[in-house]
């Protein structure tokens, strides 16, 4: 048997690293789950529009006082929707990012989350 290779022919260094994946590979997968049902919230126009989102990236709730209600002004109220919307998923994203690289320790791995 070649120095430093295991039976099958895997250097030792590259079996290590293998587990080390496969640790942070279920790592990130607890994590997922764990951000899937964590919430962010965004507000906009003092607290007029609220909405909730989360891990998933999914809108679970929005919120809209009733003095922002204006028949006569729709696309004010339209502007606050999207951007309460735009920011709650973006602090969704930002979140996920975060805890995610928490686990893979600043590694890009695009496509994963």
């Amino acid at each position: 048997m070649a120095k430093g290779k295991f039976p099958g022919g895997m250097p030792g260094n590259m079996n290590n690293m293998l587990k080390q994946v496969q640790k942070m590979q279920k790592q990130m997968e607890e994590l997922q789950e764990e951000l899937n049902q964590r919430e962010v919230e965004a507000s906009v126009g003092g607290g007029a529009v609220e909405v909730k989102a989360n891990g998933k990236k999914e809108i679970l709730s929005v919120t809209i006082k009733p003095e922002v209600v204006d028949p006569d002004d729709i696309e004010m109220l339209q502007d606050l929707i999207l951007a309460a919307t735009n920011e709650a998923l973006r602090k969704a994203d930002e979140m996920v990012t975060t805890e995610m690289g928490k686990v893979t320790g600043g590694l890009s791995m695009p496509g994963l989350f």
